[in-house]
């Protein structure tokens, strides 16, 4: 028998159209909260997906500060000023407008706004000690799930990423509404979708978590996203799509939370830290030669997600799935088309060898030698 706990966030929506009734859906967990800190950035403000959702607040007597300030793989130093200001507002909940980093900040603040344990405490896994304020994620992009994980990923330093991995991480509520993903760029659809099928397939590989909920997630999740990815690029305004995809991202999130992600984000990791590669592009490049590398010791598993997604079962049919997605999307396949030349791979190489939250989740394991000549394989 198999022993394993799963979490995952306790209210979960999903709605066409739910942003435009935040105010009465968010009421379960907002209960005498009046004092809202929004944590969105300039990108989705500016593109009004939270203007009827500010409306409506403002209209049910909500005061609102409005945090746009978040920049993709969000710094320490841009989570500490939100968390200055929200509780200097005097925030009693916090919301969360945006993809993975608005969503990786806001639960974070929660955090720091809600007690006193310093940020440098609380990085690794179940070091939180410090309840947070109340919290709700509303995710723009169907990839990163994070608006159901335990996990938020900020750069620490110059360059380098950390992870705060902690069950105080959980948000109270996540709303899922589709037609907020509808004016997503098709090459941002493409990058963020192949994102999510990665936490779906590292989360049914993971040899230290792995267990039969995560599992069901994972599958249930590559099914939804191996159809909507593609049709959501070509027919941006396909409701039916964009759904598919929030909620397989949603789906592969409540996976990777239980079981975590491994080598293939240890890869991508540099790529956002140094070079400010988009996330999930960067998953989406490091992705084929991880499976290529793991398939010695995943073959059984690789061979049972591609027989899900009713492909050849083996791991040459999953391999040759991801490749054919990514390359009818368009998107960059290559580090040299994201201005990473040979010159690099050392230094990158060097992050993810010491990156041990996530390597030893891997189904085999990597040596310094073995990234470097991965890294190789796609430059």
């Amino acid at each position: 028998m198999h022993n394993f706990s799963f979490r995952t966030v306790p209210h979960i929506v999903f709605e066409a159209g739910a942003s435009k009734r935040l105010a009465r859906l968010a009421a379960p967990v907002l209960k005498d909260a009046k004092r809202l800190f929004f944590v969105t950035d300039k990108g989705v403000r500016n593109a009004g997906l939270i203007d009827n959702a500010l409306a409506a607040l403002k209209a049910d007597g909500f005061d609102v500060f409005v945090f746009d300030e978040v920049v993709a793989d969000p710094p320490e130093a841009v989570v500490l000023d939100a968390a200055a200001k929200a509780s200097e507002f005097g925030a009693q909940a916090i919301i969360a407008f945006g993809g993975g980093s608005p969503m990786d900040t806001a639960k974070v603040v929660s955090l720091l706004a809600g007690g006193d344990q310093p940020l440098s405490e609380m990085y690794g896994v179940e070091q939180v000690r410090v309840a947070g304020l109340p919290s709700i994620m509303i995710p723009t992009t169907a990839g990163t799930g994070s608006e159901v994980t335990n996990v938020a990923v900020l750069t620490t330093g110059a360059t380098s990423k950390r992870g705060i991995a902690s069950g105080a991480l959980y948000a109270d509520m996540a709303i899922l509404d589709p037609e907020l993903t509808l004016g997503l760029p098709r090459h941002a659809t493409a990058a963020t979708g192949i994102d999510a099928m990665v936490h779906a397939i590292e989360a049914f590989t993971n040899k230290r978590s792995k267990n039969p909920v995560s599992d069901a997630l994972a599958l249930a999740a590559l099914k939804k996203l191996q159809g909507g990815i593609l049709t959501a690029c070509d027919e941006p305004s396909n409701i039916e799509a964009r759904g598919d995809m929030l909620l397989g991202a949603m789906l592969a999130g409540q996976a990777f939370s239980n079981s975590p992600v491994g080598a293939v984000h240890a890869m991508a990791y540099p790529l956002g830290g140094i070079f400010h590669v988009p996330h999930g592009l960067s998953n989406s490049v490091v992705l084929p030669p991880v499976l290529k590398f793991n398939a010695a010791a995943a073959e059984p598993l690789y061979a049972e997600m591609a027989a899900h997604m009713g492909l050849a079962a083996s791991s040459a049919g999953l391999i040759a799935e991801m490749e054919r997605i990514a390359e009818a999307t368009g998107i960059e396949r290559r580090l040299s088309q994201l201005g990473i030349s040979h010159n690099d791979i050392p230094r990158m190489a060097e992050d993810v060898a010491a990156n041990d939250r996530l390597l030893p989740n891997n189904p085999r394991e990597l040596t310094y030698d073995d990234i470097v000549r991965l890294y190789e394989e796609i430059v």
